[in-house]
């Protein structure tokens, strides 16, 4: 294993509560905030957007035979001329408005939001101190992650970052086959005359197995199976990039696109960077309420009390003991129960990156789509982070926006029953409940029943139930969770109203079930919620 403590120079660890091992780490709670948010959204944006053709793309370019090679090769020449080093430099942004977009954001109910750092094509999109290709020096020539960071904060979201930088060791491989290998005296008299393209696609080692197998990588992500082990320079220069980030930027939240966390279990560098991020976040709290003592403490679970990191940090595939000491993230998936802790799943309308085929095909995730997945996650203890894709030149398009805006509609009516909500005792029922297994990091999306009407998700808050009908219901809801048999409700039921409408709701509990008639008025072709409050 390549150990942290072994770097030439490694950026300090945040000392504190929170030392980097696992034992240490299971003191963790995930704040009280980050369950009261339920809901983000993600631009998962960077230089592989300028072609417009999907995610992954310089990786895919570089594949003799595949879709993306074969467009780059039509459009942009032979990638061993014009690789994806010249992509980059074509990246120029000049439509890109975070201010309005992270407005929109907030409007259609986003409370936290996330920007892309780096991807696996290891493109820095911040004023990098150790990575000379950044977003300020070629391309946009613009602090991305800075600008992100200001639009966010003045609209009162928490704000989240992405790092996916880990992998580009193997993830370029294909490069080597055309301008991967280069390096700095190459680019006499080139546009990238004084950067050495090596800082990008770090190819300068053998590759791993079967490198130019396209689907080779995904057994080798946790750097088993045959794959290239990255060298200590690389993994210190990777630790060096993402502490400089979080120092900089202070996110609540960071998300990285690796097996448990990055570089893991090759090197330990990633027990360090969560020892920082949690040890940090003690203090960033402390020092915007500007306060000293028991407000300054993280907020843990309620029922734990004590001081407790304030920030969020995601990995995937983790087991039973890795889940205390980090947040699990579900890549386009959904548990099928409810969990006993909070987790994230994160999702896109589209494609990751922007892809013009998507579009131009009506291939998006419709606005009850998104809703009925965000009940369903949020009814197990999960929140949404949502990816909309952005073109290169950083705007959206207008079928984004018209999906935006229905999401929006819906939540001006029926947030209530999503934010500051806890799960119930059941997360729900109907015949879609009983969700397609889990596969890897998650990817069972779309794989179980198509929800009805008669699939319901429950949410709570003090002495209020939410029901969340997946439809509207044109005739009686027979919810057997709450009928009296059951013994699931505490309390009886004082009132049912429907969420926007002051409409009489007719209703009668039995020991079977609690039936609910139908509503005359519709507020929603999407969904319908019911406020059942309890004596």
């Amino acid at each position: 294993m390549i150990r942290t403590k072994d770097f030439e120079k490694p950026e300090p660890v945040k000392e504190g509560m929170f030392k980097p091992d696992w034992e240490s780490l299971k003191q963790y709670r995930v704040p009280e905030w980050f369950r009261d948010v339920k809901f983000g959204i993600w631009a998962h944006w960077g230089p592989q957007c300028q072609p417009e053709q999907g995610d992954w793309y310089a990786r895919g370019m570089y594949q003799e035979g595949g879709g993306q090679n074969k467009w780059h090769v039509e459009h942009y020449g032979n990638p061993s001329k014009f690789g994806f080093k010249d992509v980059i430099h074509e990246w120029k942004a000049e439509k890109w408005d975070p201010d309005r977009l992270v407005a929109l954001y907030k409007r259609v109910g986003a409370q936290y939001f996330f920007a892309m750092a780096n991807h696996h094509d290891n493109f820095d999109l911040w004023d990098s101190k150790y990575q000379p290709w950044n977003s300020v020096k070629i391309g946009p020539e613009k602090d991305i992650i800075a600008a992100w960071e200001k639009a966010a904060r003045k609209h009162g979201l928490r704000f989240g970052i992405s790092v996916h930088a880990a992998h580009a060791w193997s993830w370029y491989e294909p490069s080597q086959d055309f301008d991967g290998k280069l390096t700095k005296p190459d680019g006499r008299g080139q546009w990238w005359d004084g950067f050495d393209p090596q800082d990008l696609y770090a190819q300068n080692h053998e590759p791993g197995e079967d490198f130019l197998n396209s689907h080779k990588i995904h057994s080798q992500w946790d750097w088993g199976n045959g794959a290239s082990v990255p060298s200590m320079a690389y993994c210190e220069k990777f630790y060096n990039r993402t502490m400089d980030l979080i120092n900089r930027y202070h996110p609540d939240l960071i998300y990285f696109d690796d097996t448990v966390l990055p570089l893991y279990p090759v090197s330990d560098l990633g027990l360090y960077i969560t020892a920082h991020i949690y040890n940090s976040s003690m203090n960033w709290k402390k020092e915007r309420e500007g306060k000293e003592g028991a407000s300054a403490r993280g907020e843990g679970r309620k029922e734990d009390g004590g001081e407790n990191a304030d920030a969020v940090l995601f990995g995937k595939i983790l087991d039973e003991e890795q889940r205390k000491c980090i947040a699990w993230d579900i890549e386009c998936g959904v548990p099928p129960t409810l969990l006993p802790f909070p987790w994230q799943t994160d999702t896109c309308i589209g494609g990751w990156h922007y892809n013009r085929p998507h579009y131009e095909n009506n291939r998006y995730k419709t606005p009850k789509t998104v809703i009925h997945m965000l009940a369903d996650i949020v009814s197990k203890n999960g929140n949404l982070l949502l990816n909309i894709p952005v073109r290169g030149d950083g705007s959206i398009d207008e079928k984004e926006e018209k999906i935006l805006e229905g999401i929006a509609a819906w939540m001006d009516v029926n947030k209530e029953c999503i934010f500051g909500t806890r799960p119930w005792k059941v997360f729900g029922e109907g015949p879609a409940s009983d969700g397609a297994p889990i596969s890897a990091q998650g990817f069972n999306e779309g794989k179980g029943r198509p929800f009805t009407a008669e699939d319901m998700r429950f949410t709570s808050k003090g002495n209020v139930i939410y029901v969340i009908v997946m439809g509207w219901p044109e005739k009686p809801l027979q919810i057997k969770s709450l009928g009296t048999s059951t013994k699931l409700l505490e309390k009886k039921i004082e009132n049912i109203q429907m969420l926007g409408s002051d409409e009489k709701i007719r209703w009668v509990q039995s020991a079977e079930a609690l039936t609910i008639d139908p509503p005359k008025n519709r507020t929603s072709d999407i969904s319908a919620a019911f406020k059942i409050v309890l004596k």
